[in-house]
């Protein structure tokens, strides 16, 4: 090997390397832009609803619109920018439950409240539906984990709640939220289960009674033990 094609060699390679180490720095530095905005959006979430929990007075009878309110906006906001939701899903949800937490309200109710509206506006605008349920639940969980709550509880209500909003919208958006849930709570499908209408069982199709079977078993278990014993 000549020396010129070792040199090429490493000049190509050192090229290469400034180059990943280019990117990696570039990516880095957007991430934690990226986790600066989250937080920020989290803050705002949580002081908007704390605040005007406080300012209202009744936390149990306002927290439902003013979660409605506030996911609303976010929403539209994302909308009128033309993308975003899907990340600011996550930090709007976790904002709300901690804002609502603040002032002592019921924060799995909450949970619970925050990802119907964030499922139900995601279909209003044509988003992703599925991954917005998801960015919502863990938004919400995320939340109840900083604050001590109780995080089975509440991802149990908020994929409740993400599968029964979904079903307003139609078969292919619960299939496609159950499936992006998957994991997010053990016996997430009994839940699934348990937010839509199980089917009827038709009289004519109800099995019958097994009650005339063990009478034929015990006597001929008996015509055989008198012949054996004869």
């Amino acid at each position: 090997m000549s020396n010129e094609t070792v040199a090429g060699s490493t000049v190509a390679g050192e090229t290469m390397g400034r180059t990943g180490t280019a990117v990696k720095e570039g990516v880095v530095s957007s991430l934690k832009g990226i986790n600066e905005i989250e937080a920020e959006i989290v803050s705002l979430a949580k002081n908007t609803v704390s605040n005007t929990l406080r300012a209202t007075g009744s936390v149990a009878n306002e927290s439902v619109g003013i979660i409605k309110d506030v996911m609303k906006g976010a929403i539209q906001a994302t909308e009128e920018v033309g993308t975003g939701l899907i990340l600011s899903t996550k930090s709007v949800a976790k904002g709300i439950v901690m804002g609502v937490a603040d002032v002592g309200g019921d924060v799995v109710s909450a949970s619970g409240q925050t990802v119907r509206g964030a499922v139900k506006g995601a279909a209003e605008i044509g988003a992703d539906v599925a991954l917005v349920a998801r960015r919502a639940v863990d938004g919400v969980i995320e939340a109840t984990k900083e604050i001590g709550g109780n995080v089975e509880e509440v991802a149990k209500v908020a994929v409740g709640g993400a599968i029964e909003t979904a079903g307003t919208i139609g078969n292919t958006a619960v299939k496609a939220v159950k499936d992006m849930l998957v994991g997010v709570v053990e016996g997430v499908k009994e839940i699934a289960g348990a937010a839509l209408p199980k089917p009827k069982i038709s009289p004519e199709v109800a099995p019958s009674s097994p009650a005339m079977t063990p009478p034929e078993s015990s006597e001929i278990t008996t015509k055989g033990r008198g012949r054996r014993g004869e």
